[in-house]
């Protein structure tokens, strides 16, 4: 008898960040290998319940488009509880897999969890307390289970290896994929909307946490103001996650959360991307921007510069005026640009969501 494969859908009912749009993008690729009887029966398991503050920006609208994939609405809690004492539950039987961070401690060592980096180790001053407190309490109980552990880059199995004493050989790699970003239409009114003049701006994408860097922005926004062009920057921040959400407006221009297709459009005419991270387990707007065929310039941290390798031009956070630098000498340097968009759009074609479905694949069946 073949076991079924068990989705962790929790993410279907939270608002879509990094990890979100990696359970959702990875979800959906496993559904269309399973429409080519590539991938084993799974059932998507999720929460009966859906919290006061599930919105439309949340994944769940992709159920609607599930091919083979079965989703089945379970429990009568959703969050934490929910997939602590209810998940396991309804997942006996068969080989869990959880692609956002957590899992259920009673589900046993027949499981796969995705944990994308160890930033609440870290960085932790990135998180609240309380979040980061049950975060390491989880994750080392998890690992002391014997669970299959995967993440998102190198960068990030050395960190979790060491932060949570589990051997690196261990933890599988499966990197994401670029492609969702093109799926979508550009939206051609989202220049207009936001008050953006083509090539005339940078965009700058991430949440408003500490380690996202954004304060790093201001020189860049005073050096771009200077040739009469706006520094853009989209995102938000969730103050029940995350500590250090910035609010002060350092020039630039805010633009929120925004959808696929705005995301899209900006990035098509945008004069470059910055990327002051300081800390990434993999890196999603760099990669989001290269397929775009926009240029990226980024930070030399975490896994940046294993994701983009040479398709980025690279700047120094320890040095205050490097962004600044970098910035300039990519709007003055001939052809600059347009080798950066080449190359990033070659490297970018490298990271499909199909091929993390396969490799994530590969980790289920270690638990045949």
């Amino acid at each position: 008898m073949v076991e079924t494969i068990f989705l962790n859908g929790r993410f279907l009912h939270q608002p879509v960040t990094g990890v979100q749009r990696f359970a959702s993008e990875l979800t959906r690729a496993i559904d269309a290998l399973a429409d080519q009887e590539i991938w084993r029966e799974t059932e998507v398991l999720a929460p009966g319940c859906a919290p006061a503050h599930a919105t439309g920006r949340g994944a769940v609208g992709m159920t609607d488009t599930f091919r083979r994939l079965r989703l089945r609405a379970i429990g009568r809690f959703h969050g934490h509880l929910w997939e602590q004492a209810e998940l396991p539950r309804a997942a006996r039987g068969g080989v869990l897999v959880s692609l956002g961070n957590t899992a259920p401690v009673l589900g046993g060592r027949r499981q796969v969890v995705v944990i994308h980096d160890a930033g609440v180790f870290d960085t932790p001053e990135s998180y609240s307390l309380r979040f980061r407190a049950w975060y390491k309490a989880l994750q080392r109980r998890l690992v002391r289970t014997g669970v299959e552990v995967a993440t998102v880059s190198e960068f990030s199995r050395g960190r979790i290896a060491e932060r949570l004493g589990v051997d690196p050989a261990r933890i599988a790699v499966v990197y994401e994929g670029a492609d969702h970003i093109l799926r979508v239409p550009a939206d051609p009114a989202a220049l207009v909307r936001h008050g953006l003049r083509p090539w005339n701006y940078v965009l700058a994408v991430g949440s408003r946490v500490a380690h996202k860097n954004l304060v790093a922005l201001r020189k860049a926004a005073d050096a771009l103001a200077r040739r009469g062009m706006t520094l853009a920057v989209a995102g938000g921040g969730d103050p029940g996650v995350f500590s250090g959400v910035a609010d002060a407006n350092h020039g630039e221009r805010r633009l929120g959360r925004i959808s696929d297709a705005e995301l899209r459009a900006l990035y098509e005419s945008a004069a470059c991307l910055l990327f002051p991270s300081r800390y990434e387990g993999f890196g999603l707007p760099p990669v989001e921007a290269m397929a775009c065929g926009c240029p990226v310039l980024a930070a030399r941290v975490g896994a940046v510069e294993e994701i983009c390798g040479d398709s980025a031009l690279y700047f120094d956070n320890d040095e205050p005026c490097s962004i600044m630098l970098a910035v300039e000498r990519l709007l003055d340097e001939d052809g600059l640009a347009e080798r950066l968009r080449e190359r990033g759009r070659a490297r970018s074609a490298a990271l499909s969501w199909e091929a993390s479905a396969r490799a994530l694949g590969d980790v289920v069946r270690r638990l045949r």
